[in-house]
């Protein structure tokens, strides 16, 4: 059976960054199930997977744009620190999760001052090239209610 829109797809992975430092694997654990033609994963990783099939190994290079996008500058916000009340060490690197008019979004801390916090709400790899290592373990017709809900289920899956 071959990866296509409509299938569970299981696949073991390693993602490296352009310096080769490991970023996220699953070796050692459970292999990421996800519904394909679904946009569960990076663009870039799911277009390289279409037609593969089980056992076929690969190593896929996924631009910024095929992946997590360039930063958006809009993202990157600097707020009065008294937003932050009841929250006495602020540091640079905390993540927080920001109210936005289109729900809430998780933002890194990326400077201080006495008065304000700088937060970027751009995803940590944004402007990144993300390269996977990538293993197709099994391949399988969705059920009807994964494809209702537009991700897998199960092991590797989305758990309710």
């Amino acid at each position: 059976m071959q990866v296509a829109d409509n299938k569970v797809v299981l696949i073991h992975y390693t993602l490296t960054n352009a310096a080769g430092e490991v970023l996220d694997s699953s070796a050692g654990g459970e292999p990421l199930a996800y519904l394909h033609g679904k946009g569960n994963i990076v663009p870039g990783l799911e277009n390289a997977l279409t037609g593969k099939q089980v056992g076929d190994k690969q190593q896929v290079e996924v631009s910024p744009e095929e992946g997590y996008g360039q930063p958006n500058e809009e993202l990157i916000q600097e707020v009065e620190r008294n937003l932050f009340d009841g929250i006495d060490n602020i540091e640079i690197g905390m993540q927080f999760m920001a109210q936005t008019p289109w729900g809430e979004q998780p933002v890194v801390v990326t400077a201080l001052t006495d008065e304000t916090v700088t937060v970027d709400g751009n995803h940590p790899l944004a402007g990144d090239v993300l390269n996977f290592d990538v293993e197709v373990v099994e391949v399988r017709d969705a059920s009807e209610e994964e494809l209702e809900h537009g991700h897998a289920h199960g092991a590797g899956g989305h758990h309710h």
